[in-house]
């Protein structure tokens, strides 16, 4: 059952069997999601800071649209949040002073549970959590893996931290329809730790790649032909099945834009800093990336460090 744009600010549906949910943030991966949600059936509300978007977004699913997070929030059992980083999550959940006045955090009822997608930083996961249990509302941080793609189909890996066993595990079941795995890797902001590690160790293997496809280029192979071999082999990853094709065309609009990896390695470098662990690796990769943006390629996908080697 769709609504159309112009039902979209009416009172929260009493549609659905599934839980009442409140979606903020519907960017490439935020959409998707939420969508999901939609055809499990859940009863939802969405919200948007470009308030056509959301207005588009229900036109194509079900549920409503609310000109505010606090008022999208009302009533929700859960409320799921995909923006861009720190100070947009604060800004959507605090409110604009950082006081809670306007914010979502501020409408939302005790016993609910706010679920944080976005990638951020541990310590904010942290204050998250801290305010959260203030009001009586259940925390946990939840970054994904999988990318657009993974959105899409439904088929994220979600890293996850709270403080509360049984807050997660309700949170879990709340995020199944766009779920492949699930796991707690502790307290709030273990989420966001583990998903740094992931970002690290696909830097790794995306600069490893790109520097593979270049030599094979160079010494006259034929890329394909040369992957179809060593992916069957201890070389084999996601980044190699999915990339290393595109990459020898170079062909790179499309995917996990570098202007976002650039965001997650600066949040690993920044905790790095403070826990003491050495990234060189990663700090070299990160200014790759930099070079990337300044020949134009911020909305370039990751694999597009080839064009640096390409091209110099």
């Amino acid at each position: 059952m769709s609504q159309t744009p112009e039902d979209a600010t009416g009172p929260i549906p009493v549609i659905g069997t599934g839980p009442k949910v409140a979606f903020l943030g519907l960017g490439v991966m935020g959409a998707p999601m939420a969508g999901h949600l939609a055809a499990a059936d859940y009863q939802i509300t969405v919200y948007n800071r470009n308030p056509n978007k959301a207005l588009a977004w229900v036109a194509l699913n079900r549920g409503f649209a609310k000109p505010t997070a606090a008022e999208a929030v009302e009533g929700a059992d859960f409320v799921m949040m995909c923006v861009g980083n720190d100070d947009d999550v604060r800004s959507v959940v605090l409110g604009a002073t950082g006081t809670g006045v306007g914010g979502a955090l501020g409408a939302m009822k005790p016993g609910s549970i706010l679920i944080d997608h976005t990638t951020a930083s541990a310590d904010l996961a942290r204050e998250l959590s801290a305010a959260c249990a203030e009001r009586g509302v259940g925390f946990v941080d939840a970054p994904v893996s999988g990318g657009q793609a993974g959105a899409q189909n439904g088929a994220l890996t979600i890293m996850c931290g709270s403080d509360d066993e049984s807050v997660f595990q309700r949170a879990k079941a709340a995020m199944a329809p766009y779920t492949r795995a699930c796991e707690r890797l502790g307290g709030a902001g273990a989420g966001q730790l583990t998903k740094m590690v992931n970002q690290i160790c696909i830097a790794g293997l995306v600069q490893g790649l790109a520097e593979g496809v270049n030599f094979a280029q160079r010494a006259g192979l034929d890329v394909d032909k040369v992957v179809e071999v060593i992916g069957q082999g201890a070389a084999a990853s996601w980044q190699m099945e999915n990339r290393a094709s595109t990459m020898g065309r170079g062909e790179f609009e499309f995917g996990f834009a570098v202007e976002w990896m650039r965001k997650d390695l600066g949040i690993c470098l920044d905790e790095a800093q403070r826990n003491g662990a050495r990234l060189p690796m990663t700090a070299v990769i990160d200014q790759f990336y930099a070079q990337v943006m300044a020949r134009g390629g911020q909305r370039w996908d990751t694999s597009s460090l080839v064009h640096l080697l390409q091209n110099d």
